[in-house]
């Protein structure tokens, strides 16, 4: 499989009353075509932003961008705004975690959906409406003729989330971005909409970055899981492996807080404290204050993200002793 999305030493930094808060902190990815990357963590964490800057749709007065973003060939960082407008929707698009504040109250569904295939696609209204109609069929909301006329209140969360997956995938892009996209769906609702996006990721081809923090979504649907923690990434891997043998502390401590069915407590483990604050300047592991692992050289040196067999790479000084206690070799 060949490349379609690689980053490297991607920042996003935002200007703050507090001062600069640095959101994501030279994070390296890459996603093949159609293939699923997971990108999971804590609230905070950095995916969302991370996602929005892979978009361009950080507010370039507030906020700064460095490194190298680039999808398909195209070097996204050194596009202006129009050309940038053109990429959004064709190449890449995106579903974002709220459908109902996505989506104008004011207008039909039909024609926010249309508006794409007229904007990019330069169809005429008629044309438009019959592409957009396909779309609603595609994506399986039932009686589309009917429902193109129909406003957004009018719809239920989960066909609102179909709705915003037929917008995002109207112009069949390379790349799609999903941020939390079962958030506050209900379990058999979300089982669908996952099965919709791996439906049409196979028909067009597509490679897709699941933004999530819910892990039993990263083991159904992804091949490859990025984990996030201050703005970084902290482990990487085949999903398989690192469900297996997570070699990161906080990634230990995320499976690990996953309720088990039929355990004998009932008590989960969270982790203790607190992410660090982001406007300030980070010495050492970021996550060495929440770390039984830790020692003086956590505090005063930080890890950089290794590789180390069948790709796996973490962010740890102690991840080999991490995995002798859990009784396999690195």
């Amino acid at each position: 499989m060949s490349v379609l999305l690689e980053i490297k030493d991607l920042s996003t930094k935002f200007k703050t009353e507090r001062g600069t808060a640095h959101a994501v902190r030279y994070v390296n990815l890459s996603i093949n075509r159609g293939e699923t990357m997971g990108l999971v963590g804590e609230s905070g964490s950095g995916k969302s932003v991370t996602a929005k800057s892979i978009m361009r749709l950080v507010d370039k007065s507030r906020s700064s961008l460095s490194g190298e973003i680039t999808i398909d060939g195209i070097d996204i960082l050194s596009k202006k705004e129009k050309e940038m407008q053109q990429i959004r929707g064709n190449i890449v698009s995106m579903i974002f975690q709220d459908p109902m504040t996505s989506l104008n109250p004011l207008f039909t569904v039909g024609d926010q959906i249309s508006e794409v295939f007229r904007y990019h696609k330069k169809m005429n209204k008629k044309l438009a409406k019959e592409e957009t109609i396909k779309f609603l069929s595609l994506v399986g909301i039932p009686s589309p003729e009917k429902r193109y006329s129909q406003y957004p209140h009018e719809f239920s969360g989960g066909m609102l989330q179909r709705l915003m997956i037929a917008i995002a995938l109207a112009c069949k892009p390379k790349l799609l971005i999903a941020d939390e996209p079962t958030t506050a769906l209900d379990v058999t609702i979300q089982a669908q909409i996952l099965r919709l996006i791996k439906e049409l990721q196979n028909e067009f081809d597509m490679g897709v970055l699941m933004i999530t923090h819910d892990l039993g979504v990263v083991a159904e649907v992804c091949d490859k899981v990025s984990v996030m923690y201050a703005g970084e990434i902290v482990e990487s891997g085949d999903v398989k492996v690192i469900f297996a043998s997570p070699m990161h502390p906080y990634t230990l401590g995320l499976i690990s807080s996953i309720p088990k069915l039929g355990a004998r407590s009932k008590t989960l483990n969270p982790i203790e404290g607190s992410p660090p604050d982001l406007h300030l300047e980070l010495k050492g592991c970021p996550f060495a204050d929440r770390c039984k692992y830790k020692t003086e050289l956590c505090l005063s040196d930080s890890p950089k993200l290794r590789t180390l067999e069948d790709g796996h790479q973490v962010s740890c000084h102690h991840a080999e002793t991490i995995m002798q206690e859990r009784g396999a070799v690195v």
